[in-house]
C-alpha cells in the first residue's frame, strides 16, 4: 500500500511541528547542496525557524555574493519596468536595496560586537573568529607601529633640547669670558689713568752745609723755584 499524500496545513502540535521542521530543514538543506554539486548551480538558501534562529546554506561564491547578484537582478527587471527614473516605483526600490544594505551591515556589525550570534552555524562562528584573530592582529600591529613612531619622535625632540642646551652654555661661557676680559681692559685703563706720585719737594732756601774743606756751601735761592715751575708746566699738560 503506497504512502498516502500528506495535507499541507499548520501543524498544531508544537512538538511535532518541530520534529517536522528539524527533519525538513535538514532535507531541504541536502536537496540545495545536491543540486549545486550536480547541476554546477549557485544556491542560496535561507531558513528562520518560528523562533527566530537562522538556517542558511550557500554554495562556494558565498551568501553575500550571491545575495548581491540577486538584488541586482531583481532591480534591474523592475528599473526596466519602471518607465520614467525619477517615478515613485523607481525610488522604492532603491529604498529597498539601500535598507537591506544597511541592515546586513547592522547584522555584521552585532556579530563582530558578539551579539546576535544564536543564528550562526560551527562554520560561520568559526570564521567570524578568524576575521577577529585578524583584526585582533591588525590593531596590535598598528599599536606597536604607533608607540614605535611616538618614541622615535621624542628622542628626536630630545636631541634637539641637548642641542640648544649646549648652545645655550657655550653662549654663557662666551659671555663671562666677555665680561672677564672687560673688567680687566676697565682696571687696565683705570691705572693708566691714575695720576703718579710726586717726589717730596723741599722749596725754599737751602742753608749752606759744610765740605770736607769746612766751609759752608752758599745757598741757591733760585734753584727750587725753577724746579716748581718745571714741575708744575708738567702736570698742567
Amino acid at each position: 500500500m503506497g504512502r498516502g499524500r500528506v495535507q499541507l496545513k499548520r501543524i498544531e502540535n508544537k512538538i511535532n511541528r518541530q520534529v517536522t521542521f528539524s527533519k525538513r530543514r535538514t532535507g531541504l538543506l541536502k536537496k540545495a547542496h545536491e543540486i549545486s554539486v550536480l547541476c554546477d548551480a549557485e544556491v542560496a538558501l535561507i531558513v528562520f525557524s518560528t523562533k527566530g534562529k537562522l538556517y542558511d546554506y550557500s554554495t562556494n561564491a558565498g551568501m553575500a555574493r550571491i545575495l548581491e547578484r540577486y538584488e541586482r537582478y531583481c532591480y534591474a527587471e523592475r528599473e526596466v519596468a519602471v518607465t520614467s527614473p525619477d517615478s515613485e516605483g523607481s525610488w522604492w526600490l532603491e529604498y529597498g536595496k539601500l535598507k537591506a544594505r544597511i541592515e546586513a551591515q547592522q547584522r555584521i556589525q552585532r556579530q563582530l560586537m558578539g551579539e546576535d550570534l544564536d543564528a550562526l552555524t560551527p562554520k560561520e562562528l568559526q570564521q567570524l573568529e578568524n576575521q577577529l584573530e585578524s583584526a585582533l592582529k591588525h590593531v596590535k600591529s598598528r599599536k606597536n607601529q604607533v608607540i614605535y613612531d611616538s618614541m622615535v619622535e621624542l628622542r628626536r625632540k630630545e636631541k634637539l633640547l641637548r642641542d640648544e642646551n649646549t648652545m645655550m652654555e657655550k653662549k654663557i661661557q662666551e659671555k663671562k669670558k666677555e665680561r672677564v676680559q672687560q673688567a680687566q681692559w676697565e682696571q687696565q685703563i683705570q691705572s693708566q689713568n691714575s695720576p703718579s706720585f710726586l717726589p717730596t719737594l723741599n722749596i725754599g732756601y737751602h742753608q749752606g752745609t759744610a765740605t770736607e774743606t769746612g766751609e759752608k756751601e752758599e745757598a741757591h735761592p733760585g734753584h727750587n723755584t725753577v724746579m716748581l715751575a718745571w714741575l708744575l708746566r708738567s702736570s698742567n699738560n
